[in-house]
């Protein structure tokens, strides 16, 4: 199994304020699938990627991904799995404004230890046209994908997505979720999406639903549709 969680435990707070993130939490998923990961605010979406992308650790429980422990690296151990497994994209994108669009990616390109090819990236993504252009000069949606392509240029094994749909309107967002969806049928990537749009669901493999920070469900998406047929 590519991601084993058992029995995570994070909380935050002491006495009476004690909250519980992540609260016994159990999870399977295997590698080269769409995860998506639905649930409300506080429901501990967040917090459970944030452990799977090496940028917190849990206070208690087993967190593995391919084979590694993470609850037992040290805060410099952590920065070399992020620097070497994980791909974030966030919902706001993050660009540096400064740099073109060839640049941006170029940026993690450079410190990636196996990238893959820069011309196949934005191929892949339909952003070559933009390569000279500032995060300014793009719409949303462009902004977004060269966000994605920043993320998988450094070929990661886990590309991690928080919200990355929440700020873009209804055709960018059916977009934005294809072009993902090619990334992993393109380079075999697994990706965890965690969103609070059910729509998005459709598209997974398999659908996780947290409360609380419990695992409620973990089941696999039996009437799986393409991203670009999603109701958004």
């Amino acid at each position: 199994m590519f991601i084993r969680i058992k029995d995570a435990v994070k909380k935050y707070g002491d006495g009476e304020a004690m909250v519980y993130a992540l609260d016994h939490a159990e999870l399977e998923l295997e590698e080269g699938k769409i995860c998506v990961i639905l649930g409300p605010s506080g429901s501990g979406k967040s917090t459970l990627l944030n452990m799977l992308g090496g940028l917190d650790s849990l206070d208690s429980g087993e967190l593995t991904v391919a084979g590694r422990n993470l609850a037992g690296l040290s805060g410099d151990q952590r920065t070399v799995y992020r620097k070497e497994n994980v791909g974030f994209v966030f919902q706001f994108y993050n660009l540096i404004p400064d740099l073109t669009v060839e640049e941006n990616i170029e940026v993690v390109a450079d410190i990636s230890r196996e990238p893959l090819d820069m011309e196949e990236v934005l191929s892949a993504l339909d952003i070559g046209k933009y390569r000279r252009r500032f995060p300014r000069e793009l719409s949303g949606g462009q902004q977004q994908r060269v966000a994605i392509a920043r993320a998988m240029v450094k070929n990661p094994r886990l590309l991690l997505c928080d919200e990355l749909t929440g700020a873009l309107d209804t055709k960018s967002s059916k977009q934005v979720l294809r072009f993902v969806e090619q990334m992993n049928r393109q380079f075999g990537t697994t990706i965890v999406i965690i969103t609070h749009n059910e729509a998005i669901a459709g598209m997974a493999d398999r659908i996780v639903r947290l409360k609380d920070g419990k695992v409620v469900e973990n089941s696999e998406n039996s009437g799986k549709i393409p991203a670009k047929e999603l109701s958004l």
